[in-house]
Order: structure tokens, then sequence, then C-alpha cells
């Protein structure tokens, strides 16, 4: 018997309404309601994950960080804080039997503790002016936290009489750094007595010193590390100031003692950055990522590794004379490059239970995957694969987990099992992304003019119609050396891109890592040569599908990916119809006297524009090809950026303004090098669409 006809009708109206639900455009909107994972700590039982999850409010234009946990044999996660505002460096405490976290709930941000299911919260710090970060030693003897310390004297101070004044003084450089001005204030280190959960008042391990710990902007407690026994903290500092500060990358790695309150540098004899210490379960060795050569703020990431000696100590002792009557060096550390030979950075450093290995994160053909080496044979096997990007992990007796993400997956925790397989454990957006048509990145290997193979990520529209004409889009990338890998960007996102219908056409041209060192390294003093031949390369292989409209190409990007399009407006040969610049390098001179870490230019433009010989680099600055421009432009920027300061998108908004040529001047007066703000962000998104659409539609 057939069903009725009303039923068939209901039937195929469903059948309608479910192919338009699954037909859901992704948009800036969809990109704000997405949960984003970090943060994974794994309990010392091994049987609960914690991690948290940031959820944006478009209306109130904030976001709120819970803390979630994930029972080994649950259905699925639970959330476990639910402050009004965020919670946050939530870590286990040695034991397991407490979670300590930061929050700002009583008014300064302050550590808290709680059961392993979020019971009985309670506030066990109250430090003046509140901390910004967090450790228990393993023994349970003490805590480790960072605060700023004022060292300096304000306009205030110098000027009581002047309580209305409004005016920063500053006689030496670092005076601001990528978003803030120097607050005449320092982060330092605190050690107290834990106490079976109060706190004391806390030593700090350098006082007086005019230098941070971790190192300011972005450093974390990644940057400090207590020793297996608790009676030890390693720790990143740059103890430089002012200009030497502003030209250099030496930062190092020390150790400090708690008996004594001595404080020895591990990594004095390296002109280079030095980051992130791990010790060892026994306490013999101390593993952290460094780079060897001064000034270059990209330089492959080494696995440095330290070798306590007490026998050496023992044996020889202080005062000890060889047969010849001469004394004897006492070798009490042992240091190791265990990346030698190996052609790949490397971080986030875990010693296995037994510490006979190193298990860590490096980047190859732009993804990032776990590796493992083997500490005794230098042997390095690489445990995942695939197109994605491993941001952190935790080792969980021989399997792994992993928090990765692709350009389709916001980040999401997964187990690994020694075979390779993958369990997705949880599935935060799945529900929001259930209907949403998501698409998908093509992988390509194009030939560049001097023969080497250059990998393009080709992102296609969702219901790519192949017998269709798109316009494209080519994405310059920034950095300058930051892969073009498989992250899921919350500013730059290509799912955003081709779901307004846009080919993204994604070169891993030279400059960028995961490639081999000679290949991240070749960009430095020569910013208009090769790599511009491997944009236009790629663009111009696209472009040549039957699918790609070639006369319907934009170039976009931000930071040197800006500068690259401004380049590129000057060199394009009519290749393109429009361009979109986010705080770009316009102008090399100017950039070299507005911008904060001197280090920077000095390494990648090889030095001060006056210098005799004027390096060649200051050829390539994008205001020297104003002459050729021709073509559509919007130019952003934000006024909190001192990285590239927001000058340079005014001069080049003004150039294109007095040539005549189609522009607009996107400004965010409180935004910074990044567009952080979920209403800004939506502005942005908006306005960088309509012009597209306005000129390749």
């Amino acid at each position: 018997m057939g069903k009725p006809i009303n039923h068939l009708l209901t039937a195929a109206l469903s059948l309608i309404l479910m192919t338009a639900n699954a037909q859901e455009r992704f948009t800036a909107e969809t990109m704000w309601k997405l949960g984003r994972v970090s943060d994974m700590q794994l309990s010392p039982s091994g049987e609960t994950l914690l991690y948290g999850v940031t959820w944006y409010n478009t209306e109130t234009n904030k976001g709120n960080r819970d803390i979630y946990k994930l029972d080994r044999n649950a259905e699925s996660p639970r959330k476990i804080t639910d402050f009004k505002g965020s919670e946050f460096n939530a870590i286990w405490r040695p034991d397991g039997k407490k979670i300590g976290f930061l929050s700002a709930e009583s008014g300064s941000v302050q550590l808290w503790e709680m059961g392993p299911n979020g019971e009985d919260m309670v506030q066990i710090t109250n430090i003046e002016g509140g901390i910004n970060g967090f450790k228990y030693s393993p023994d349970l003897q003490h805590i480790v936290y960072i605060k700023d310390v004022k060292l300096e004297k304000d306009v205030r101070d110098l000027h009581p009489d002047l309580p209305l004044a409004d005016a920063m003084i500053y006689d030496d450089l670092m005076y601001r750094h990528w978003d803030n001005w120097h607050d005449y204030a320092y982060s330092h280190i605190f050690i107290a007595p834990y106490n079976d959960g109060k706190p004391g008042e806390g030593k700090d391990i350098m006082p007086g010193e005019p230098w941070d710990s971790p190192l300011m902007p972005n450093g974390g407690m990644e940057q400090i590390t207590w020793s297996p026994d608790g009676k030890a903290l390693a720790y990143t500092c740059k103890k430089l100031k002012g200009r030497d500060y502003a030209v250099s990358t030496n930062s190092d790695i020390y150790l400090y003692t708690l008996a004594d309150g001595k404080t020895e540098n591990l990594s004095e004899d390296n002109p280079g950055y030095d980051q992130d210490p791990v010790f060892s379960p026994d306490g013999s060795k101390i593993v952290w990522r460094s780079m060897q050569t001064p000034g270059f703020e990209a330089d492959k990431d080494r696995i440095m590794m330290c070798e306590f000696n007490p026998k050496a100590l023992e044996k020889f002792g202080k005062g000890m004379k060889s047969k010849s009557g001469q004394p004897v060096k006492v070798i009490s550390r042992v240091f190791t490059d265990l990346s030698e030979g190996f052609d790949q950075s490397s971080s986030h450093f875990h010693f296995s239970a037994d510490g006979n290995s190193l298990y860590f994160i490096s980047g190859i053909h732009a993804t990032y995957q776990v590796y493992k080496m083997d500490i005794a044979t230098r042997k390095i096997r690489q445990i995942t694969r695939g197109d994605h990007n491993v941001t952190e992990f935790a080792i969980d007796g021989n399997d792994l987990l992993i928090a990765k993400m692709r350009h389709d997956l916001p980040t999401e925790l997964f187990r690994v099992t020694p075979d390779g397989n993958e369990e997705q454990l949880t599935f935060t957006n799945r529900e929001i992304l259930k209907n949403v048509s998501l698409a998908k990145s093509e992988k390509r290997w194009i030939t560049t003019t001097d023969g080497k193979k250059m990998l393009v990520w080709v992102i296609l529209p969702p219901n790519f119609d192949p017998n269709k004409k798109y316009p494209a889009l080519l994405y310059c990338q920034g950095g300058p050396q930051s892969a073009v890998s498989q992250f899921f960007s919350y500013r730059w996102n290509f799912q955003m891109m081709a779901a307004n219908d846009y080919v993204v056409v994604a070169p891993n041209r030279r400059g960028l890592p995961t490639f081999g060192q000679e290949w991240n390294d070749q960009i430095s003093g020569d910013y208009g040569g090769q790599n511009m031949l491997d944009y236009l390369t790629a663009i111009d292989s696209v472009a040549a599908e039957p699918w790609v409209d070639e006369n319907r190409l934009g170039a976009i990007g931000a930071s040197y990916g800006g500068f690259s399009v401004y380049w590129l407006a000057g060199n394009h040969n009519k290749r393109f119809k429009t361009f979109i610049s986010h705080c770009g390098i316009f102008n090399f001179e100017s950039m070299y006297l507005e911008t904060e870490e001197m280090f920077f230019v000095n390494y990648d433009y090889k030095g001060a524009f006056w210098e005799k010989p004027r390096p060649k680099s200051y050829d390539f600055s994008p205001h020297n090809f104003v002459g050729n421009w021709d073509t559509p432009m919007l130019v952003i920027h934000g006024g909190y950026d001192f990285r590239i300061p927001y000058t340079q998108g005014m001069q080049a908004f003004n150039a294109n303004q007095l040539l005549g040529i189609p522009s607009r001047f996107l400004f965010f007066p409180n935004e910074t090098h990044f567009v952080l703000k979920p209403q800004n962000s939506i502005l942005w998104q908006r306005e960088f669409f309509k012009w597209l659409d306005t000129y390749l539609k």
C-alpha cells in the first residue's frame, strides 16, 4: 500500500529542507560561535583529561574560558567551572587530588583550587596585584608564580605635583613592544611555600633585576619548570636592557637552586634564543629549544641537552690537580645538540617515563607532527601522520593524546595508538558545524622558476563545480617565516574565503619553515627576490585551470603578506584586479626606525638604510614601485600595532588616493597587529568580502 499523498509531500519537503540545511555557508558569525580548545593536561593517574574551551559572545564583544574534564570511560566531557569570568592555567596538583587554576573572580587574578570533579572551589592566594601564572613543585612543598613588579619611576613618581599629567618618559629603546608601551614594571618569578594548600609569602628570585621572565610579550609558564625533586627551578630570561635588548635575541636558560639561592646560566655560550626548559624524570638532564644565530628570530630550533655530571664533581672535586701539577677542569655540565643533522625545528618537549626517549613537535611539509627520539642513538621517528597540525600532546602509556587542527577542523582532542590509529575524543563544535558545508584543501607540488618543488594548498569552494569559472585569491603569508600549514585561523580563514565562492591559492613560498633550513633562510635580505617569483608561479599555475577565471584574480595578505601585496601592486604585470593589505610594510626606511624589535630589521634587512654600502634590501621597498600602482586596494591597520605601525598603512592609502586609484582605509584604533574583538572581526570580514566582490564578481 502506498503512502498518502500528504505524507509524500511532507517527506519531499523534509528532504528539501535537509538539503538546504546541509548547505549552510560558513560565515564570520559562525566562526565566532566556535569553541576554541586549548591547554590539554593529563592527570597523574592517566585517567582524566583536563582542557579549556573559550567561547565568545558577539553581543557583549567578550570571550569566556571554562575548564572541562574528560574521564577515560566517559561518553562526553563535562564542564567543571562556571565563573562569570574566565578560568585558565588549569593544571593537576602532582598528587592528582586537586586542580589548580587562575581566575579573577575576586577582582584580581588569583590561584584557586578545586577537587577533580570541580567540587570545593576555594581561592588559596591573595597576592597584591594578582598573578599571571603558576606551577606546583613536584614534591608539593612550594609553588612558583609570576607577577609584575614595578621597578622604575613613571611620570607621576617624577612629578608628584602634576597628578593629572598624562605622559610617558623614556631614555632608552624597547619603550614599547608588539601592542603595549613599557609600563616601568617587569615580570618576576616568585617561590612560595605551599603549606598544604595555604601558600605563604613568595620570594622574588630576581629582586631588583630590570628584565622579564617569562619573555615578553608572549612567553608563558612553558618557560619556567621545576626539577623533579623540587629543589631547583629552570627559567628563561633575556637579561639585557634598552638598546641591547632591542638588537639581540640572546635569551638564556637559568638554573636557580632553592637551598642557596644561587643562579647559574646554562646557555651563556649561545648568542641566540634559548627557551622552554624541560627536565628528564630523574633530573639528570634538561633540554630546551635553542637558536644558534644571533638576531635571527626564525632560525632552526635545535634540541639542546645539558647533562648534569655529579660523578665528575665527586671524582675531581675543587682544587684537584693532575700529575703534571696543573688544575683539573671539572666538567660538571655536558652540552649536546641532539638535533644535529635533523633539518627541522623542534618544540614542546616531553621525556618518556624512563627518560630514555624524547617526544617533540616538528613541522614537515606544511604540517606539524609528533616525533620520538631515542636519546642514546639519536634515532628520530615520526609518530603522527596526515595533513594536520598537532598543537600540543600528552603521553598516556603507549598512546599519545594530541590536540590537532586542519583547514576544515577547529582544534579538537584525539587519542593516537602505537599503530597510528586515531580516535577523536572531543566534538566541541560538532553541533555548530553539522549543517555547514566545508571546503577541502588540495595539495599540489608546483615547480618554481629555479627548478625547486613548492607545496601549494588549493582550497576549493564547497560544492565545487569544475564547469564553472571562479575568481581566485593569492594568499600571501606573514611571518615572514611562518608556514602556510594546516592551521584553522580565526582571522585569515580559508573556509570563509572558499564559502564566498573564491578559489584560494596558498603557496609555501621561499622563506617558510617545514621544508628545510635552506628554504626557510633564503628570504632574509631578499624580500623582493625568489619568494616573489614563487608567488607568481603559484597563481599562474592555478589560474591556468579551466575552472579559474584568470581575469578575476586578487592578492591578499597580512604583515609580511601585506608587504607582499604592496610589492606585487608595483610588479604584477596586470595579473591582479584588486589587492587587500593588512598591517603591511610599505616603506622600509621608515619601518626600520618605527618598529621595536630592532634585531628583526637588522637581520632581515641586513642593516640600517644609512650604512655604506647600503643593503640591497631597501631596493625592495614597495614605496619604490608606487609609480606602477594602478589597481584598486583595500588597506587595513590597527592603532596598537607597534610591530608594523599604522603609519605604514597610511602611507600606502595616501599614495593610492593621490594617484587616483580606487582605495579604502579600514582602521581599527584599538586593535593590534591582529583584529581580536568579535564585532571588529565580523566588520573586518564584511569589508573584506565587500571589497573583493566589488572588483572580482
